[in-house]
């Protein structure tokens, strides 16, 4: 073989193996985002479901809203996230999945109380307002040439910093800091969206031989955009929410 039909079998090589990286990528991330969608729509049907019985049901509303009970709805998804977070490479991927599953469904649980707070049009319009920002910031962190790596740090130090306001505020009931909370939760969780959508699609890159953990992994970048659109979601409603 000639030095050019050396250089000419080497470029031809290089390409198919890049076409099926993009293809490999394309589908993992397709994956990542039917998990999401179809989690988020688990949460929603659960929360509807529930609300909706216990409207009906004072003595399951009184179980639900206005017991101990209450506790264990709100702390029982950080449970799961731990589990699924630190416990990723003992579990199979078909646990880690169905982890994933009973995660969102205890979320609409805890959620649920949100229809008996807000007018159903509002959550909707809500949903929507939500769900047209994510997917722009998604596109982004996934189409950018940025390193948004240097993001990370700053915005997990903005979420920690949102829960102890949270907690602060859980106690001195401040109409100005909850307005503060919800604009900077805001921000940081749409600066996580794109954030986490690169991060999971470098990830792709590194784990992509190892079929097990790119199972696994597509379930883990579910949950982060996940989080991310639940908690734009929340904090959107406290402005454009309509109580009932």
């Amino acid at each position: 073989m000639t030095q050019y039909e050396n250089r000419y079998a080497q470029a031809a090589t290089t390409a198919r193996t890049g076409a099926a990286v993009d293809e490999g990528l394309r589908s993992y991330m397709l994956g990542v985002y039917n998990y999401m969608s179809a989690g988020v729509a688990l949460t929603g049907v659960v929360a509807y479901a529930v609300s909706s019985y216990a409207e009906a049901n004072p003595a399951v509303a009184q179980l639900l809203y206005h017991s101990p009970l209450k506790w264990v709805l709100m702390l029982a998804p950080l449970a799961f996230v731990l589990v699924l977070s630190f416990g990723l490479h003992k579990l199979s991927a078909a646990a880690t999945q169905g982890v994933f599953w009973a995660f969102a469904g205890i979320m609409g649980l805890s959620l649920s109380v949100i229809f008996l707070i807000y007018t159903n049009t509002s959550i909707f319009q809500t949903f929507i307002v939500t769900s047209g920002a994510f997917a722009g910031l998604s596109l982004y962190g996934y189409t950018t040439k940025q390193n948004l790596s240097g993001w990370g740090s700053f915005l997990i130090m903005g979420v920690i910093g949102i829960i102890i306001a949270m907690v602060v505020n859980w106690f001195l009931q401040s109409s100005a800091l909850g307005f503060a909370i919800s604009v900077i939760g805001l921000l940081v969780f749409a600066g996580l969206t794109a954030y986490d959508t690169q991060r999971i699609k470098d990830e792709y890159l590194v784990i992509r031989h190892d079929a097990e953990m790119v199972a696994k992994a597509s379930v883990m970048g579910a949950l982060s955009l996940y989080l991310d659109f639940v908690n734009m979601f929340q904090f959107l409603l406290s402005f454009m929410g309509n109580r009932e």
